[in-house]
């Protein structure tokens, strides 16, 4: 062979052995909800009972949990690609680091119960191990995957239920559509409903102001955050201080029916149940605990 075809083996030999390592790993699924199937194994209505179930305990103690089914991690063992996972979706909250990641390789017939620092001290590498022999494996033999998982995760829950843990604060996030619709209803319909009678009964200034407090206060109450409540509030005390710039809506103390305000009309209505469910990592960090097992 000449010099010049030894030269090109060699480099198509070395962008190979660069290659072939990069795309040997499972790529990390996007994290889309609490339950990720990538196996089609469970029905919409286990994952939505499932994600239902996760997140009411998130909201009760703080911690979060999530499930992930793929069908291989081949060439990595379960172990390293179930913290790489880990790593990318940050599940458990920051600095407190109190998230859990049930990991499924189906085909593999291998599974693996990640845990963050936080939770070291209650699922224990030999309670998570105890969990997945006596709860998902049984399961598991039999077929029965969404029992399986279903009662693995309520084990895990019951032992982090016994952590304590600091209490989770409620937090708004406005990617959620359904956040946005309760955030234009508090400013839409707050000065509109309530402000017309307390301006009437208490004038326009103390009106306006009591208008304020008090749909500022029911948006703090239902979004839980004091800070949003106070710009709701004071937008709401604004709003029905200048109601008489816009007569034609109602804002204002005896303003007329003639521009009454109707629903249903826009061609662009808002309409419920389009939400993504909004979920996301919360930073938590995780440093290899668990335990793993196969079926």
């Amino acid at each position: 062979m000449t010099a010049r075809l030894w030269r090109a083996i060699a480099l198509v030999a070395l962008v190979f052995a660069f290659a072939f390592p990069a795309l040997a790993d499972v790529a990390v699924p996007q994290l889309t909800g609490r339950v990720v199937d990538l196996t089609g194994t469970l029905s919409s209505s286990d994952i939505a009972a499932l994600s239902q179930k996760l997140g009411d305990f998130e909201t009760r103690k703080g911690s979060q949990i999530a499930v992930l089914i793929v069908p291989t991690t081949d060439p990595e063992t379960i172990e390293q690609f179930s913290i790489r996972v880990a790593e990318a979706w940050k599940i458990g909250r920051k600095k407190v680091d109190d998230g859990a990641i049930l990991v499924v390789a189906k085909n593999d017939r291998h599974l693996r119960i990640e845990v963050g620092y936080g939770l070291e001290g209650a699922l224990t590498d030999v309670t998570s191990r105890r969990i997945i022999d006596e709860v998902i494996t049984p399961k598991f033999r039999e077929g029965d995957f969404a029992g399986g998982i279903s009662a693995g995760v309520d084990r895990m829950m019951r032992v982090v239920d016994g952590e304590p843990l600091p209490v989770p604060s409620r937090s708004v996030n406005f990617g959620s559509w359904d956040d946005l619709q309760t955030l234009f209803y508090f400013v839409l319909f707050g000065p509109l409903v309530v402000g017309g009678f307390l301006r009437a009964m208490l004038g326009r200034l103390l009106g306006s102001a009591a208008t304020g407090a008090a749909v500022g206060g029911l948006a703090w109450f239902v979004l839980g955050s004091a800070a949003i409540g106070l710009g709701i509030g004071v937008l709401g005390a604004i709003l029905t201080f200048i109601g008489d710039l816009f007569p034609g809506i109602g804002l204002g103390a005896g303003s007329s029916g003639g521009g009454s305000w109707s629903s249903g009309s826009s061609s662009g209505g808002w309409s419920s149940g389009s939400s993504s469910g909004g979920f996301s990592g919360g930073g938590g960090s995780f440093g290899g605990g668990g335990a793993s097992g196969s079926w």
